[in-house]
Formats: C-alpha cells, structure tokens, sequence
C-alpha cells in the first residue's frame, strides 16, 4: 500500500485535464502545424496579409492575434478554460504553441518566447526526436530504462516511449511549465505511462539507466532563460554536466545520446577538446560529429560570439562495456560509411554499436 502510494506520488505531475482535452479536441480536427525557427517566423509573420490569424494554425502555430469568430467555438471554449488566451487590442492572442512532430501534438510556448519559463521546442527538437529514432530502430535490446534529462515540451520522452513500449521511461526538467505540458501531449498520444519529474539533472531520481538521452540548451543568453541558457564559456556548461551525470548514472551496457551545439572557434571545436580531455582514460566507447553544421547563425552578432565562427548541432554517443543493444547486421557497412566523415577521438569507437545518425 505504501509503495504503492511512494510511485503515485513519484510519477506526478500528471497531464492538467484542460490541456489534455485541448490536445485531443486538436487530434480530433487533424491539426497539424510544422515549428521553424525564430528568424522564419519573424519574416512569414512580417509579410503583408499576416498580421493576424485567419485559422487555426494562424492561432497556435505562428502565434498570431484573432478575432473572436476565427476558432471554432469549442477549441476556444477550451483555450479559455485552460487559461491560454490573453487580450490583445482587438482580440485575443494565444499562450502556447502546438507543433507536429511524427504524429504527435506537442504544446510549447508562444512566440516570441521571452518569459523565463518559456518551453521550448523548435528544428532542434526534430534534429534529436529523428536522431533518437535513427538509434531505436535498430536496437536488438531495447532498454528497460530510459530518462529524458531536460525533457522540455518532451519529443525525447515521448520518442523512446513509442518505440519502447515496455521500457520505464523517465522525463526529467526543473521547469513545472515544461513537465505539464510534456504529459498532456504524451497523453494525448497514448502514451500515458512516462513518469514525469522535477529535478535538476537525476537529483533524487535513484537507480542506473540503459538509456540516457539529452537535448540541452547550448546558447549563451544574456537573460540567463532556462530554454536557451547553457553556461560555460560558450554554452557547452550544461552539456558537460549531463555528460559527468551520466557516467555517474549508465548501467553496464547502457548509452547516452547527447544532442547539443558546439562554436567552432577558428576551425576548431573547443567543446570536442573538452570531451577528449574528460573521457581520455574512461571505460567507455563514444562517438561525437556534427550533425548540422551550422545553426542559430544569427547569435554570431552578440558579444559573447565575437570569435566564433559558427555553432553545430552535434551529436555525442556514449556507451558503457556490455553487451551491445544494436542489430549487428547494421554494424559493418554503417562503420565503412561513417570512418571517413566521423573523427574518431582517443578512447576509441564503440566496438559493436554504430553512429546514431
């Protein structure tokens, strides 16, 4: 009875019924809406005839002002009940966003995303969600326990939850915002049986892992925001502390799947000099290389990118000594294929399991 009551209490937050039931009314109607980055939202929304939303993706996809006649009476009767509408001079403009990504409707934060408590979710959260399903997809083992660390709006969670069934899976961020609307969209979709929890990294969360996965913010933002700020000297702070925590927390055989940026500085990438240095020794197999090379250009033109050349969506695949959870028939011709694009840092690459990618 008391352990029971100990997992009720530890699988909270649960999804707030209100948002629940505005996913659903969405799901329900077809909605579909694609994210894009701040800068092509800024110019689609700049563009004569845009001012103002004149449908529902207008709404909740670019975040657009409306009139009251625009949404259907029980998508608004819900937008209203879960307190997301706020006046505007003329009308109303929504709180949240809802994005699509492989058929699941994720709620975030509208834009622009100012509010310190912002949830994000944007391309990079496509880039990781389809980089995850790239590494599940051929698992011959699937983990028995997985944790998203930094779930945000949840496409990690979510991603590991729909290919693994049967796994334990974790999603874990310090924002309560984050974590409400990463279980209502999880639930929308079915996958009612993640566990949702607040914490810094896995601070009071007990146990080893077979999966860790991590899409942390990399950027350097002066307003020190939740959703951007990575720390560190170019935003790689966060990232190294997932990478200690899950050297920490890895069961034998276990993997990290981190997804993160890295500015390059002269031609060279400080963040792989950091993970070099940290791993040199370590009893494990990794890989890291660059799987967008270059994203977020337009943070070049604050101070603290004055040297930087770029920043890259890179990809670090970690794994401890075990039995491999890959399909071997993938291994060889995956290995051929990436040796001459993938740089192979001391520490070696991982014997049995090929590039996530």
């Amino acid at each position: 009875m008391r352990a029971a009551a100990r997992e009720r209490a530890i699988r909270e937050p649960r999804a707030p019924a209100r948002l629940l039931a505005l996913l659903k009314e969405l799901r329900a109607r077809g909605y579909a809406h694609t994210t894009v980055t701040p800068a092509t939202h800024a110019r689609v929304n700049g563009r004569k005839g845009q001012a103002w939303a004149r449908d529902i993706n207008g709404v909740l996809g670019w975040s657009r002002p409306f009139s009251g006649d625009v949404l259907p009476g029980p998508l608004l009767s819900r937008l209203q009940a879960a307190d997301l509408l706020e006046q505007v001079p003329g009308g109303w403009r929504s709180r949240v966003r809802v994005s699509s990504l492989d058929g699941v409707c994720y709620l975030h934060s509208a834009w622009p995303t100012q509010d310190p408590r912002a949830v994000f979710f944007g391309p990079d959260s496509h880039r990781f969600a389809h980089w995850l399903s790239e590494w599940l997809a051929h698992c011959r083992v699937p983990p028995a326990r997985a944790v998203d660390i930094g779930c945000g709006a949840g496409p990690g969670a979510v991603t590991v939850a729909r290919h693994c069934p049967q796994a334990e899976v974790w999603g874990v961020d310090i924002n309560d915002r984050a974590l409400a609307y990463a279980a209502a969209s999880a639930e929308a979709a079915g996958l009612d049986g993640i566990r949702w929890r607040h914490g810094d990294l896995l601070q009071g969360l007990p146990g080893e892992f077979d999966l860790i996965v991590a899409n942390p913010p990399y950027l350097l933002d002066a307003a020190r925001r939740q959703y951007r700020h990575g720390g560190g000297a170019r935003g790689e702070g966060l990232s190294l502390r997932i990478l200690e925590c899950a050297l920490e927390r890895l069961a034998p055989a276990g993997t990290l799947l981190l997804y993160t940026g890295a500015a390059m500085v002269r031609g060279a990438d400080p963040f792989l000099a950091r993970l070099q240095a940290r791993l040199a020794g370590e009893p494990v197999s990794w890989r890291y290389r660059e799987l967008d090379p270059d994203v977020f250009g337009e943070e070049l033109e604050q101070a603290p990118y004055a040297d930087v050349e770029r920043i890259a969506a890179v990809g670090l695949q970690v794994c401890r000594p075990g039995r491999c959870a890959r399909d071997d028939r993938f291994t060889a011709p995956r290995r051929r294929l990436r040796s001459r694009r993938t740089r192979s840092p001391p520490g070696g690459v991982c014997p049995t399991t090929p590039w996530a990618g």
